[in-house]
Parts: C-alpha cells; structure tokens; sequence
C-alpha cells in the first residue's frame, strides 16, 4: 500500500465497465482486479486525508471519437449507460472528472481534444488539485497505454510529481508491447514507478554507454 499524506491525489483513471469487466466493448484484460487494487490504495489515500479523484469517459451516442462516426474505436462509455458507470468493484470516494461529453477524444484526466479541430481543452481536473494544494499525484487505472498514459504525462508537464501504481494499470496492447513502451514514456518524463524513475534522456545515455 502506498503512502500518502493531505498534499497528494490518488487519481483513478477510468475503471468502468465497458473497460473492466468482460462484457465491456473495450475490455482490458485485469481490469477487474485493477478495480479492486484501486479501491484498496482510494481507502488508504481518504483515510490519510489525501484527495482522491476519479477520471470517467463520458461519450454522447454519436462522436468522431468512435469508429462508426470516423474514429477508431468502437462505441464505448457512453453518458449515462451501464458501460459508462464506474465497475462495481470500484469503491467511489472522491469526485468524478468526466471527459468527453462533447464529443471530444478525452484520453488525459486533463485535457481533451476536438477531434476535428485539434483545439486542446481543459478539464477541471487541474483546478481541483490546485484549489488543494496538491503538489503529487499518484495514477491507477485503465489503461496503461491511452488514459493512464496521458493523464500522468500531462501531469509531468503541469508540475506534479507523478508516481504511477504499475501493480495497479493494466494494457490494451493493441500492438504488441504498446503497454511496456507507454511505461517507457512515463518513466522518461520523471514518472516515478515505485522508486524507479528515469529521467529525460537518461535512456539515450544509457544506449551509448551499452
């Protein structure tokens, strides 16, 4: 079990049924018990009086963000369906930042972005942790390779030290290895992955020392 103190935030990145349980239309794998390692580390962080906050895909019916409509997903998450609503397993102890309701690709806890646009736009997320003065956070959540990857790499680039649960995520993997190289790319931003952290370019050196 992690520990935490009142200047943290344990973020817990999309643990709903359309990802965590098997009849969901974007099942990851583990999800279910990524849903319960979650709850674990939300009781420890609420009763060390750390913020505890929860990201949620929150689609309308129709969205460019899904295949039928032009995107590449399949329809998922979508407002106020079962496959929207946080996994049973889940205990809820903190507030719910929901992304996408407009239509938007909303992989970051942080930002969207107007799929026809481009334009980035924020998500409250940011002025909950400010408006408490968190200055870490920790990540869990679903999935390692899309939303756990961008919320905790827009983390990095706001300023917070970032530390990711890695028995606590778990990957689409799409390709082969897009998990482990999502890993690789949190790590080279500062993320810390209990006590392993690699710093930017560090990796580049390490490749001409071998």
């Amino acid at each position: 079990m992690h520990h935490y103190e009142p200047r943290m935030a344990l973020l817990v990145v999309d643990v709903q049924n359309d990802f965590a349980d098997p009849k969901g239309s974007l099942f990851v794998k583990g999800g279910a018990a990524v849903a319960r390692r979650a709850s674990e580390e939300a009781r420890a962080a609420a009763a060390a009086g750390a913020l505890v906050v929860y990201t949620q895909d929150w689609h309308p019916a129709s969205t460019p963000h899904f295949a039928k409509d032009g995107g590449i997903w399949p329809v998922h998450c979508v407002a106020g369906t079962w496959g929207a609503d946080f996994h049973p397993d889940l205990e809820v102890l903190g507030p719910a930042v929901r992304k996408g309701s407009n239509g938007e690709d909303g992989y970051s806890g942080f930002t969207m972005r107007d799929p026809v646009s481009g334009e980035t736009i924020a998500t409250e997320l940011e002025g909950l942790l400010r408006e408490r003065g968190i200055t870490k956070v920790v990540v869990c959540g679903l999935a390692t390779d899309y939303c756990v990857n961008a919320t905790a790499l827009d983390a990095r680039r706001l300023g917070f030290e970032t530390e990711v649960l890695e028995d606590a995520i778990a990957a689409v993997d799409l390709q082969a290895g897009d998990g482990a190289r999502a890993i690789e790319a949190m790590e080279d931003a500062g993320c810390d992955f209990g006590g392993r952290i690699r710093r930017a370019g560090q990796r580049s050196d390490e490749a001409s020392r071998a």
